[in-house]
């Protein structure tokens, strides 16, 4: 057990230590990872071990993430630092050249040799001297020397590469060999080695025109970059190679845009296939001269960024900006998949340019996603003016709840909604299937987060629905048209909770990934387990939209129950107190506003009992919150309580008793109708614990007073029944002489006639 303590102890204390720090066990030239592995795992049982492995593979994970960073953040100076490398090569090979010569030419003029002219004189002229040397006769090198420059001409001339290069290499060799066994003059070996540097840089403009030239592709191509990198100039040739791909991509769009796929879905696979294509080509042709070299792999990578950018601009302004600011997120959502899927070709030659991608389009998407989502709020609040509040199916045509029912199951499965409701739903179903691509943009969480956002303000129109006119008017809110039933009022809390609990959960799945298969990667299972408590906290502010139209559909009819159109209350502390002030013994029935509670609760169940089929529970403890409404406002209404308490007329027998028996009523019917709450029962015995002492207080003992519990449970019983028009009095007569029994004769007729009056 302290093992196991020890462990979890040590896993928390590195948890809290930096990423540098937890590597520098790893970065100890010291390291070995037996003793490690021995010392961690030594002493530990099968379930540690398993946590061990877990805590390196986050390591690992934390690691190679924070390498990626390091190398993003420095890659444009490493980039620019090797390209300065390589130019400064070049450089060093060229002063190493002219030192060469210079070393040769004043060699030369230590042994008196006549060179005055050398650097002016031409080709012809370097062949005429080599012809009036003062010995008169020729050596073989020398020989060799004329025809050289004789035949570099005619094969630069015929562009017969291969050939020339072999003849620069014969000439170097000779005057390498030259300068060690002396075979040449030195006039003669200047004038070599100053004609092998002119027709190298005469070959060099010759292949770097070549490589320029639109029609030279393929083998040609390569060819030529490696002839030009092999006479010294690398950097100068992967330049070029790059240059010809971008300036064969840029011939080509002038057509495709010219042509008939100049536009929508067309013009993104051809223009898509165009450049990526060429970028696989131009890594294959830098990969094929010049390796996996870091200096020109880099540069590729630069190249191959900006030639993504800049296909991004092109797509954004011949496709996708204007369906972006209409809303048309399907038809951007499908371009960003095509392009995603040419660019994953890439990656078999190790150019991952789809974060490039996505971070270019992910501004557009949004807007996208914006205006989609604007779109589908006011076509909302525009048939909310109109709405009836009458839940149907779906019209004909509209999206089925689920797509694998049969015809007679689907019907019988697909949601009664109001109009509105119904349209809206549609709507938010057809955004999230059009949704479902952005996946890889990463922007599923931004459209759940609008189609909460959609949702809250769908609500706060059903909300103003509840309101009256009167109170509408001057708001300055929405025009919606007003629910002024209670079937229409539940039809409100119907559209809410059928959308917050089944129809929007079931249309946010398109977002998540497929299911798990056998051969999945570990990588994608991890995401969609990542992915599931992020939707259930969406659910849950969903629901929390629902609670607020629930809150404000009960304040509002508590409301009505407890205030007259004046502003005067029909809950108030006189209708007790009064009581103790009559002649005349008290009609012992429900006071009215617990009767019209009671009710309004009845005709609530009633018409929740065809809307919420399925769903009971959300009917329940809207029951359940209604009477919590009322009964929690008289309990915390200050000025009831002081009139009873402390009031010039306080609370007697015969008041206690009333309001014992309008809170037994209460009781017994929220029983009857499953919507008692254990916060409701105790807040109703607190307030008779309350209204007793109070009468307490007084100096009268109420419990002398008070009937038994039978007599309000009966009473109470009788009240429903006559409420409900069930109520049948022929045995009522059977026991009316006891005093304490369970209704006296007398209050048995005087509820009656209360109840025929």
């Amino acid at each position: 057990m302290s093992r196991t303590s020890s462990i979890g102890d040590s896993a928390e204390l590195e948890g809290n230590l930096t990423l540098s720090d937890r590597l520098k066990v790893f970065k100890n030239s010291h390291f070995d990872p037996n003793a490690f592995f021995t010392s961690k795992c030594q002493t530990m049982n099968e379930k540690e071990i398993r946590h061990l492995c877990s805590y390196l593979v986050d390591l690992k994970r934390a690691s190679a993430e924070e390498m990626r960073k390091s190398v993003y953040a420095n890659y444009a100076a490493f980039i620019r630092t090797s390209r300065e490398i390589s130019d400064l090569e070049g450089q060093l090979i060229s002063m190493r050249n002219f030192l060469l010569t210079q070393a040769a030419l004043v060699h030369g003029l230590s042994e008196h040799a006549r060179i005055d002219s050398l650097w002016a004189a031409s080709e012809d002229s370097i062949a005429d001297d080599l012809s009036n040397f003062d010995d008169g006769e020729l050596s073989e090198s020398e020989d060799w020397l004329i025809e050289f420059l004789d035949t570099f001409e005619v094969l630069l001339a015929e562009r017969r590469v291969d050939e020339a290069m072999q003849a620069l290499e014969k000439g170097e060799g000779l005057a390498n060999e030259s300068r060690k066994k002396h075979s040449l003059s030195p006039t003669a070996l200047i004038t070599l080695e100053t004609a092998i540097r002119d027709q190298r840089q005469k070959l060099a403009y010759q292949l770097a025109d070549t490589i320029s030239q639109p029609s030279t592709r393929g083998q040609e191509l390569r060819s030529a970059v490696l002839a030009l990198k092999n006479l010294g100039d690398a950097p100068r040739a992967h330049t070029l190679l790059l240059n010809s791909h971008h300036q064969k991509l840029k011939s080509s769009l002038p057509s495709l845009r010219s042509s008939k796929n100049s536009c929508g879905r067309a013009y993104t696979v051809a223009l898509s296939q165009i450049v990526f294509s060429t970028i696989a080509q131009a890594a294959s042709d830098s990969l094929a001269v010049y390796g996996e070299e870091p200096a020109y792999t880099s540069e590729l990578v630069t190249w191959a960024v900006k030639e993504t950018e800049a296909f991004a601009f092109l797509l954004k302004r011949h496709v996708l900006a204007s369906p972006a600011a209409s809303g048309g997120l399907r038809v951007a959502a499908e371009c960003i998949h095509i392009c995603l899927g040419h660019c994953s070709l890439l990656e078999a030659r190790g150019l991952s340019l789809a974060t490039v991608l996505l971070r270019l389009f992910k501004p557009i998407i949004e807007q996208a996603l914006n205006a989609n989502l604007k779109k589908i709020e006011e076509i909302s609040a525009a048939l909310a003016a109109a709405d009836d509040w009458l839940l149907t199916y779906p019209p004909a045509g509209g999206r089925p709840f689920s797509s694998s029912a049969s015809l007679g199951s689907a019907m019988a499965s697909q949601p009664k909604l109001s109009s509105s409701a119904n349209r809206f739903n549609s709507m938010i179903q057809d955004f999230l299937e059009d949704a479902g691509p952005l996946e890889s943009l990463q922007l599923d969480g931004s459209a759940l987060g609008g189609v909460l956002q959609v949702f809250n303000s769908y609500v706060n129109l059903l909300m103003r629905a509840l309101e009256t006119e009167e109170s509408l008017e001057g708001s300055g809110s929405k025009i919606v048209r007003i629910a002024e039933t209670e079937s229409q009022q539940l039809a409100l809390l119907a559209n809410a909770s059928l959308l917050a609990d089944e129809l929007l959960p079931y249309a946010a799945m398109k977002l998540l990934p497929l299911p798990p298969r056998m051969d999945e990667q570990p990588k994608r299972s991890s995401e969609r387990q990542s992915r599931l408590p992020e939707q259930r906290e969406w659910k849950k502010k969903l629901q929390r939209s629902v609670d607020r139209l629930r809150d404000s559909f009960c304040r509002q009819h508590a409301l009505d129950l407890i205030f007259t159109e004046d502003g005067d209350t029909h809950l108030n502390a006189y209708i007790y107190t009064s009581l103790d002030d009559n002649v005349e013994d008290p009609e012992w029935f429900p006071s009215l506003i617990f009767q019209e509670l009671f009710m309004k609760l009845t005709r609530m169940a009633s018409i929740a009992t065809d809307m919420f089929i399925g769903r009971e529970r959300f009917a329940t403890v809207l029951l359940m919150r209604l009477t919590e409404t009322v009964i929690l406002w008289l309990s915390d209404d200050q000025t009831f309580w002081e009139e009873i308490e402390e009031g010039p007329k306080p609370l007697g027998p015969l008041g206690l008793q009333q309001l014992y028996l309008d809170m037994e009523f209460v009781l017994l019917f929220s029983s009857q109708g499953r919507y008692l709450s254990r916060n409701l029962h105790q807040v109703i015995k607190n307030i008779i614990a309350r209204a007793i002492d109070a009468v307490a207080a007084t100096g009268v003992d109420p419990y002398s007073t008070l009937p038994e519990d039978d007599w309000f449970a009966e009473v109470a019983q009788i009240a429903i029944k006559m409420l409900t028009g069930k109520a049948n009095f022929g045995d009522l007569e059977r026991d009316v002489t006891s005093p304490t029994a369970s209704v006296s004769a007398k209050s048995v007729s005087s509820i009656i006639s209360h109840g025929s009056n």
